[in-house]
């Protein structure tokens, strides 16, 4: 992947990052908790280096919330309007950035659908890209 600079917000404006580094994938995930976390028929993620990601106005309006008994999935949210916002996975040394938070458009395309077993028949699809099941190996 290449590497790339822009910035996100969240919708109130409140929040603002900056990501400046390697964009690893691009996913759409059709797993039930992204499809609860956004109430949206898949998640559109962008997954960069963990050092990537850097927040640039209003930290301390971001909430975490860890989903019981789940290893690894959280959301991340500003408290003033609620959207969605990057959640850093440090074990896995990844940033998670919710596309829609971005102020632009980058130049990449999504990358492939994962967890397209868990996909809902009323989902968008059928438009090419490689589809895993689960992640991609």
């Amino acid at each position: 992947m290449a590497s790339a600079e822009f910035t996100g917000s969240c919708l109130c404006g409140r929040i603002g990052y900056r990501i400046e580094g390697e964009l690893k994938n691009f996913f759409h995930c059709h797993c039930g908790r992204c499809r609860k976390a956004t109430g949206t028929g898949h998640a559109s993620n962008l997954i960069v280096s963990y050092e990537a990601q850097r927040w640039t106005r209003g930290a301390d309006l971001l909430a975490r919330f860890d989903v019981p008994g789940a290893k690894r999935f959280h959301t991340v949210f500003c408290t003033a309007c609620g959207s969605p916002m990057p959640r850093i996975a440090a074990e896995r040394r990844i940033a998670v950035i919710p596309a829609g938070s971005l102020d632009s458009s980058p130049d990449l395309r999504p990358t492939g659908r994962i967890f397209q077993d868990s996909r809902s028949p009323w989902s968008c699809g059928g438009d090419g890209l490689p589809a895993w099941e689960q992640y991609p190996a």
